[in-house]
């Protein structure tokens, strides 16, 4: 499971499809809907704060509003009603990890898009997020 910090504009069709799907499952895992994945590293940062569940409907809102974007349909009857107004913090390290990691990915996957995207000098955060200074999140399990 990997829920992107940085903006999924970033993401190709491949990735963005990815984190639709994860993102729903982290849903299911705020709202105590399944058996597995309760205590994954990617949902420590939502499960710290005071409404998980509307905190993770925001960031399906924003993925949705991508696919909007560019043309693709994702159902957005699945998204929680509930809604969070904070925001979470996120630091440095951990969007330039991401963005690094992402990188790499497009080099393999799309590199059209690997291209465009590595000339990008400042990231861009998903809305949910915004960014303090600091190393790697100590939840990120970095390879």
């Amino acid at each position: 499971m990997r829920l992107w910090t940085i903006h999924p504009e970033y993401l190709d069709a491949k990735g963005l499809v990815a984190l639709w799907r994860e993102a729903l499952l982290a849903q299911k895992v705020l709202s105590g809907n399944t058996k597995g994945y309760r205590n994954h590293p990617q949902l420590i940062r939502f499960k710290k704060i005071a409404n998980p569940n509307g905190a993770i409907a925001r960031y399906l809102i924003a993925i949705a509003d991508e696919a909007d974007r560019r043309g693709y349909q994702f159902d957005r009857s699945k998204i929680r009603a509930d809604r969070s107004r904070g925001k979470i913090s996120v630091t440095t390290g951990q969007v330039h990890y991401e963005f690094s990691h992402l990188l790499n990915k497009l080099k393999i996957r799309d590199p059209k898009k690997y291209h465009r995207t590595k000339q990008v000098a400042t990231v861009k955060l998903h809305p949910l997020f915004t960014e303090v200074s600091g190393d790697v999140e100590e939840w990120e399990v970095v390879n």
